[in-house]
C-alpha cells in the first residue's frame, strides 16, 4: 500500500494512500468530533461536526469522508472551524426537544457534551420546530423524534448491521423524519427488538421501556416471593455505569446489590445455561443419529435472532433447536422444580431476570413460555434499568462487598458463563457434547476456533466414534442471513450452527451501557467484555455444563433425563411465523 505524508495541525503523520482524515488526525493524536460517525457503520457526513480546514481548500470537509493525499495540511481547531461546528450545533438544538433533566440519556448524551464543550446557545435560533407523537404502541423501544438530531445511525446499524431495515429516513427537508415505512408503527414491521439502534443513538431518541415500577411494586409487596436472575453479559457490563473500566467483572457487588434491592433470591441464570446445553446437546446428539432430522441445528438462545428467523425465514423453523432460552428455563425450573421443592404457590411467585437484552421483552410474553400455568419469566429489565434502579435507590455498587448467589440453584459452570460472548453457546455445548460421545472429560476444553469478533467462525471437531462435526457461529443479523441463504439454498456444509442477534453476543446486547462514539470508534469494547467472561472461564473449577451438580440433582429428583417428556413440557417451546411488513 502506498504511504502519504501530511500534517494534521502541524504535526507530520505517515499513513496508507486513501486513509480518511478523521483516521490520520486519530494517528496524529488529535481529536476530531463526530456525531454521525460510527465506525465500521456509517460516514455519510450528515452531521458536519467533522470539518476541517484543508490549506488550499475553498470550504470546509467532512473529515469522516475525504481523504489525505500526499503533502496535504489539515487543521482541525481554526476559528473557521470552531466557528462552523457551533453554528451547526445551535441549529441542532434549534428543533430539538431540550428537555434534558428528565432525559434518559443525560449526561451520557453525545448532543450534550459537544454543545456544552463549545458554549453553545441553545436558543439562539428561534422559528418553526417540529413535533411528533412519541411512538411506544411496541413493549420494548420508545421512539421520540422530537430528540432526534438526523444522524442516521440507527439507520445504519439496522440496515447495514442487522440487514432488518424496518426504519429509514422519510419525507425531505425541515420534514424529514426518521420511521417506518409508509409512517407504520415500529410493532408492525420487520424490527426484531434487537435494540442495536438504541446503543446507536446519540441523544434520548430511542431507549427502552422501563420496567422498574413493577420490580420495586412486586418487592414491597408482602404477599409476593420475588426471585432475580442475572445473565452473564450482566456482571461485566454493569460496572461501566458506575465507573468501572470496560470490562471488569463486578459479580460479587452485583448480588450484594440485587439483595439490597430487597429480592427474596438471587440466583444465576448460568446455571439454566448450563441446563440449556444439557438439552440442546442431547438433542443435537439425537438428530446427528435422526437421518431424517433437519440439519443443520441451529441455537435458539437468542430471542432477538428468534424474531428474525419467524419473520424472514419462516421456511427454516424446523432447524432450531426446540429448547427455551436460558432466561425463560430459569423461570420455568422456578415455578415448577424450585416451587414445589420450596412449597411456595407460582401464583404468588414472581420472577425477575436482569439481562442484557432488549428483546427479552418480547420473549417473556411468546407463546408456550408458562410451564407453570404462569408466566415463566414476569418482568424483565435490562443492564441499563438495573443501573437506573440502583441508583434511584442509593445504592452505589463501588461501596459493596462481594456476595454469593443463592443456594441450592446458585451454582454453575463456566460453560454456562460463556454464553454471552459470541461462540460462548458453541463452545459450551462442544466440551458436553464432545465428552459424553467420548465417554470421558475432555483434556482440553478450549474451542478457540468458535471465539473472537470474526463475523463468521468455523470448526470441525472430532468425535471418538469417528464422525466429524462441521459447526458455524455467527453474531449480528446480516450474517446471520448469510447463513441462513446457504440452507435456503440447500448448500450448508454444517450440522450446528450459533447465531447471536447481536454483534458480539450479548455482551453487546441492545440493552447494555450506552458507550459513547468517540470511545466506540477507539476501543473495540467488545473484547474488552468478553476477555472478562474467558478469564473467569480460565479460573473456574467448574468448566463443563455437565459437571454442575445442580444439573445431577434437577435431573434425578424431577426431569429424570435430558429430552425427556417432563423436560419437553417445560424446557422447550414451539416457533411460529411472524406475519409482517
Amino acid at each position: 500500500m502506498k504511504q502519504v505524508n501530511v500534517k494534521i495541525n502541524g504535526i507530520p503523520v505517515t499513513v496508507d494512500a486513501g486513509t480518511r482524515i478523521l483516521d490520520a488526525a486519530k494517528k496524529a493524536g488529535v481529536n476530531i468530533p463526530t456525531l454521525c460517525y460510527l465506525k465500521d457503520v456509517t460516514n455519510e457526513g450528515s452531521c458536519r461536526m467533522c470539518v476541517v480546514e484543508v490549506a488550499g481548500a475553498k470550504n470546509l470537509v467532512t473529515s469522516c469522508f475525504a481523504t489525505v493525499r500526499e503533502g496535504m495540511e489539515v487543521f482541525t481547531n481554526t476559528p473557521k472551524v470552531i466557528a462552523s461546528r457551533k453554528t451547526t450545533l445551535e441549529l441542532i438544538l434549534s428543533n430539538h426537544d431540550q428537555k434534558c433533566l428528565s432525559c434518559v440519556r443525560s449526561t451520557n448524551c453525545e448532543l450534550q457534551k459537544l454543545a456544552l464543550e463549545y458554549g453553545c446557545d441553545s436558543y439562539k435560533y428561534q422559528g418553526e420546530k417540529n413535533s411528533y407523537p412519541i411512538q411506544d404502541k411496541n413493549p420494548y423501544l420508545i421512539r421520540d423524534n422530537n430528540k432526534c438530531i438526523l444522524c442516521r445511525r440507527c439507520v445504519a446499524v439496522c440496515n447495514k448491521v442487522q440487514s432488518v431495515n424496518a426504519i429509514g429516513a422519510n419525507n425531505r427537508g425541515f420534514k424529514t423524519e426518521i420511521g417506518s415505512v409508509f409512517g407504520h408503527d415500529l410493532a408492525d414491521t420487520g424490527c426484531v427488538a434487537c435494540g442495536q439502534c438504541i446503543k446507536a443513538c446519540p441523544v434520548g431518541a430511542l431507549y427502552e421501556k422501563d420496567d422498574t415500577d413493577q420490580v420495586m411494586k412486586a418487592i414491597l409487596d408482602p404477599e409476593k416471593f420475588v426471585i432475580v436472575g442475572t445473565a452473564p453479559a450482566v456482571r461485566v457490563g454493569v460496572g461501566e455505569e458506575f465507573g468501572y473500566p470496560i470490562g471488569t467483572d463486578v459479580e460479587g457487588k452485583m448480588v450484594t446489590a440485587l439483595r439490597r434491592l430487597g429480592f427474596d433470591k438471587v440466583f444465576d441464570v448460568n446455571m439454566t445455561a448450563d441446563l440449556t446445553i444439557m438439552e440442546e446437546g442431547t438433542e443435537l446428539l439425537e438428530r446427528l443419529n435422526d437421518p431424517n432430522a433437519k440439519l443443520p441445528m441451529l441455537t435458539s438462545c437468542s430471542p432477538g435472532w428468534i424474531n428474525f428467523i419467524e419473520t424472514f425465514y419462516p421456511d427454516l423453523l424446523g432447524n432450531l433447536s426446540s429448547c427455551k432460552s436460558p432466561q425463560q428455563m430459569f423461570g420455568a425450573v422456578m415455578k415448577t422444580y424450585y416451587a414445589e421443592k420450596m412449597g411456595i404457590d407460582p401464583a404468588k411467585m414472581v420472577v425477575v431476570t436482569v439481562m442484557p437484552c432488549t428483546a427479552k421483552k418480547t420473549e417473556v410474553i411468546r407463546d408456550h413460555q408458562n410451564a407453570s400455568g404462569y408466566p415463566d419469566v414476569d418482568i424483565t429489565i435490562t443492564t441499563r434499568e438495573f443501573a437506573r434502579l440502583l441508583r434511584r435507590q442509593s445504592i452505589d455498587l463501588r461501596n459493596l462487598e462481594d456476595g454469593m448467589f443463592d443456594d441450592p440453584l446458585g451454582q454453575s459452570s463456566s460453560a454456562g458463563h460463556l454464553f454471552c460472548a459470541t461462540g460462548g453457546v458453541m463452545e459450551a455445548a462442544l466440551r458436553t457434547v464432545a465428552s459424553i460421545v467420548n465417554g470421558k472429560n475432555l483434556e482440553k476444553l478450549d474451542f478457540k476456533g468458535v471465539r473472537g469478533m470474526d463475523g463468521i467462525k468455523e470448526a470441525t471437531v472430532n468425535l471418538n466414534d469417528g464422525r466429524k462435526i462441521r459447526v458455524a457461529v455467527a453474531h449480528s443479523l446480516s450474517n446471520a442471513r448469510k447463513l441462513m441463504d446457504q440452507i435456503r439454498a440447500g448448500k450448508s456444509k454444517y450440522q450446528f450452527i450459533e447465531i447471536m442477534a447481536c454483534p458480539g453476543g450479548c455482551i453487546n446486547g441492545g440493552g447494555q451501557p450506552i458507550v459513547p462514539s468517540q470511545v466506540l470508534n477507539n476501543v473495540d469494547v467488545r473484547a474488552l467484555r468478553a476477555k472478562a467472561v474467558y478469564d473467569r472461564d480460565k479460573k473456574a473449577a467448574i468448566r463443563q455444563s455437565h459437571e454442575n451438580p445442580v444439573m445431577k440433582v434437577l435431573y434425578d429428583e424431577y426431569f429424570g433425563k435430558p429430552n425427556s417428556h417432563k423436560a419437553h413440557k417445560i424446557l422447550h417451546t414451539e416457533y411460529k411465523p411472524q406475519n409482517k411488513l
